[in-house]
C-alpha cells in the first residue's frame, strides 16, 4: 500500500535518468561514489583490480561543461523588468527567494537545473503567519511577503491534475523537503517531510516510529493551513516537454555519451598503465638465479639465448587516444544541437520580423522559463491583491545557422572561461574550415604577441 512519501509512476520512471545526471553534475568524486553503476567491472577482473582502476578514472566534465555554457547564454545580459511590474514587486525581485538572490540569479540557476534535469519549477510560497499577525498592516510591519522557492526535479513525488474551463490544472502536487531538526542539546540533523499542495490549503507529512501491518513506518500531517489563492502556487519550467508536468533531459544523449568516455578513458588509462612498464624477456638462459641490475652480467652458453626489454607497439594506445578525442568532438557537437536555429520553430512575433526564421532549441527553452517567471510574478501580485504582476525579458539574441558555427561558439565561449586553450580553438576553427589550413599555430601566436594596443574608441560627448 502507497503512503504520501511513494512517487508516482512517471517520477519513478525519471530516477533513473536523474541519478546519472546527478553523478556527472556531482564530477569525479560522483562518479566513483556510483562505483559499478556507469564503470562495470569486466569478465575475470579482480576485485582489487577494479577498485584500483575506479579509484584513478577521472571524469571529462563534458556535461557539466556544456549545462554551464548554455545556460548561461541567455543570463550573459541582466533580465529586463517590465514597466507593468507593480513597484512593491518589482523590489521584491532583489531578493525574490528571501535568501538573497535578485531574480536574474534565480533564473540563472533555474536554467542550470532545466538545461541538466529536464524540467523544474517555480513555487510562490509565503511565510506562516503568528498569532498576532491579522491584517495587511501587520504583515507588511513583519516584513511578510510572497517568495519563490526552486524546485528541482527530483523533489516531486506526484501529481494529480483536472481540465478547468478547458485548461490542464494542477489540484494536489507532493513536495519531497528536508527539514532540520535538533538531535540533544547541540547537534542537529536533517529528516525528510513531504508538504502536500491543494487548491486553498497546504500539509506537512512527517515519519513517525510507528509502523502498519506490514511492517512500514507511518506517515502523520505535522502542520497544516490556508491560502487565499484559488490554485496551486507553482509554475513548471521544461527543458524538453513530453506532457503536462513530464520532461526529458535535453541533453540527455550527451549524457550517455559522457559515460561512455568515462569508460572509454578508464580502458585507455589502464592500457597505458600497462604498456608504459616493459616486460623483461629471457631466452635459453638456463636454471641459474638472474640479477638484473647496474653491476650485475649476464652469463649464457645457449648459442639462442636472448634477454631484452619487450614494449608494446603502442597500435592500441593510438586507437583509444583517436576514439576518445572522436568521441569529445560528439559531445561537443551534441551540446551545440541546442544553439542551431531550426525552420519551423517560428513564434508569432518572429513570424512579423523577415531576419527570424525561427528558434533554436536553447530560446526556446529561455521564452519558456520566461513566460514562467511571468506566471509566477503574477501569483505574487495575487497573494498581496495586486491586479497583475507584469513581465520580464530575457536575453535570446542568440543561436546560430549550422552545427558548424553552433559549436564553434560554444568552444569559444568555453575558450572564454578557461574551459579550452587558445590552440585548441584555433586548430577546431581550421577544422571547420572558418581558418586557412595553411596557418601555422606557432607562427598565428607570434603574430598575435606583435598586435600593436589597438586605440579605444573615441568617446561621444553631448
Amino acid at each position: 500500500m502507497s503512503n504520501v512519501r511513494t512517487p508516482t509512476a512517471a517520477v519513478a520512471d525519471a530516477a533513473e535518468d536523474l541519478a546519472l545526471i546527478a553523478a556527472l553534475m556531482g564530477g569525479t568524486r560522483a562518479m566513483r561514489a556510483a562505483g559499478k553503476a556507469y564503470l562495470p567491472q569486466w569478465p575475470n577482473e579482480s576485485d582489487d583490480a577494479f577498485d584500483a582502476r575506479l579509484r584513478t578514472a577521472t571524469l571529462f566534465p563534458a556535461f557539466a561543461r556544456t549545462v554551464e555554457v548554455l545556460a548561461a547564454k541567455p543570463f550573459s545580459r541582466p533580465i529586463t523588468l517590465g514597466d507593468d511590474i507593480p513597484a512593491r514587486v518589482r523590489d521584491w525581485t532583489e531578493d525574490i527567494d528571501l535568501q538573497g538572490r535578485s531574480l536574474h540569479s534565480y533564473a540563472a540557476s533555474l536554467a542550470d537545473a532545466v538545461l541538466a534535469e529536464g524540467m523544474a519549477g517555480i513555487l510562490v510560497d509565503y511565510p506562516t503567519k503568528d498569532k498576532g499577525v491579522k491584517t495587511v498592516a501587520d504583515e507588511r510591519r513583519a516584513g511578510l511577503r510572497p517568495y519563490f522557492v526552486h524546485i528541482r526535479k527530483g523533489d516531486i513525488l506526484g501529481w494529480r491534475s483536472k481540465r478547468v474551463r478547458g485548461v490542464e490544472t494542477l489540484t494536489q502536487l507532493r513536495l519531497l523537503e528536508q527539514a532540520t531538526i535538533d538531535d540533544g542539546p547541540f547537534g542537529e540533523k536533517a529528516i525528510e517531510q513531504v508538504r502536500v499542495l491543494y487548491i486553498g490549503k497546504w500539509e506537512v507529512w512527517r515519519e513517525t516510529e510507528q509502523v502498519d501491518a506490514e511492517g512500514k513506518k507511518i506517515w502523520v500531517i505535522y502542520q497544516s493551513g490556508t491560502t487565499t489563492l484559488k490554485r496551486i502556487p507553482f509554475i513548471p519550467v521544461y527543458g524538453k516537454r513530453t506532457g503536462f508536468m513530464t520532461a526529458v533531459p535535453p541533453l540527455m544523449e550527451l549524457a550517455h555519451s559522457n559515460v561512455e568516455h568515462w569508460q572509454s578513458k578508464s580502458d585507455q588509462q589502464t592500457i597505458l598503465h600497462v604498456a608504459r612498464v616493459p616486460i623483461l624477456f629471457a631466452k635459453n638462459l638456463g636454471d641459474a638465479q638472474i640479477v638484473v641490475g647496474a653491476s650485475t652480467a649476464i652469463k649464457a652458453d645457449g648459442p639462442d639465448a636472448d634477454m631484452k626489454f619487450v614494449e608494446h607497439t603502442g597500435k592500441a594506445i593510438e586507437a583509444g587516444r583517436l576514439s576518445l578525442l572522436d568521441l569529445e568532438d560528439r559531445m561537443r557537437q551534441a551540446g551545440a544541437e541546442l544553439l542551431v536555429i531550426k525552420p519551423g520553430n517560428v513564434t508569432e512575433v518572429q513570424t512579423l520580423a523577415d531576419n527570424e526564421q525561427g528558434m533554436c532549441a536553447l530560446q526556446r527553452i529561455a521564452h519558456d522559463e520566461e513566460d514562467a517567471i511571468d506566471a509566477a510574478l503574477q501569483l505574487m501580485a495575487e497573494w498581496v491583491g495586486e491586479t497583475q504582476g507584469g513581465h520580464v525579458t530575457i536575453y535570446k539574441e542568440f543561436g546560430a545557422a549550422t552545427l558548424a558555427q553552433a559549436s564553434l561558439e560554444l568552444l569559444r565561449d568555453m575558450t572564454i572561461d578557461g574551459t579550452l586553450s587558445d590552440e585548441t580553438l584555433f586548430r577546431e576553427a581550421q577544422r571547420r574550415g572558418v581558418i586557412s589550413p595553411e596557418l601555422d599555430w606557432n607562427g598565428e601566436k607570434d603574430r598575435i604577441a606583435k598586435n600593436l594596443k589597438r586605440p579605444a574608441a573615441p568617446v561621444l560627448q553631448d
